[in-house]
């Protein structure tokens, strides 16, 4: 089974055609450019390079969130709109999720982590075991002192990683000795990670309503909120 993947929760594009034995293509990029500007030529040219007509995939995986509000709406458009025209099964994965995959370590806490801005972070730690990886702590908007004081309180060996890892943790405060934050290469989201669990999902029969999938947000956005404390006598 050759499928799709997309990952845009975060400022990271990522495209990738793989399948449960092979990482067929995969383009990955960070710049100041906007999704909405690199998304569609980018699934164009991943297709290119893994020789793969869009009418062979036999499904889509979409990063569903949390992370960037725009970003999030961007790749899964894009996902629904291909699944919707090709009649292909479709699947949402957790962007925390994904992010946890890249570190099949058995005994090493993963701590996954997302820009909730003023401070604050998306954080959902998890641990492999059996070859599962399984939830330790649910995700919460917490402050990234607290998040990293509650990874010292664990005892465990700890990595982080997100784009608030890169943003305002690393080389920014003292960590504490059991953590660290991840490299370069495996701290931002990466679409062959939705991949391999998107597939994992399809063959198990999970598939997502492609008409009436929405992105994971947790919070509210800044704009609602503010749109709320202007307008409180709409908010009762």
């Amino acid at each position: 089974m050759s499928i799709l993947a997309i990952d845009t929760a975060t400022q990271v594009s990522s495209v990738t055609v793989a399948s449960a034995d092979k990482l067929a293509a995969e383009l990955t990029m960070q710049a100041k450019l906007t999704h909405s500007e690199t998304l569609m030529p980018h699934i164009k040219e991943v297709l290119r390079m893994a020789n793969v007509r869009k009418e062979q995939l036999e499904g889509i995986a979409v990063s569903i969130g949390p992370g960037s509000f725009t970003g999030l709406r961007i790749g899964l458009a894009a996902a629904k709109a291909m699944a919707y025209a090709l009649n292909l099964p479709i699947v949402g994965v957790s962007t925390l999720k994904a992010l946890a995959y890249h570190y099949p370590v058995p005994g090493l806490r993963i701590v996954s982590l997302l820009d909730a801005q003023k401070g604050n972070a998306y954080r959902e730690s998890y641990e492999w075991e059996k070859g599962t990886l399984t939830v330790v702590n649910p995700v919460e908007v917490l402050p990234i002192a607290e998040i990293l004081a509650e990874c010292a309180e664990s005892g465990r060996e700890t990595v982080v990683l997100g784009d608030i890892a890169v943003r305002r943790i690393r080389g920014k405060v003292d960590l504490p000795a059991n953590v660290t934050v991840a490299p370069a290469h495996l701290v931002m989201p990466r679409a062959a990670c939705v991949a391999m669990l998107g597939l994992q999902e399809l063959a198990a029969g999970h598939t997502d309503n492609v008409m009436n999938m929405e992105p994971v947000y947790i919070r509210r956005s800044e704009a609602e909120v503010l749109w709320e404390k202007r307008h409180p006598e709409a908010a009762k």
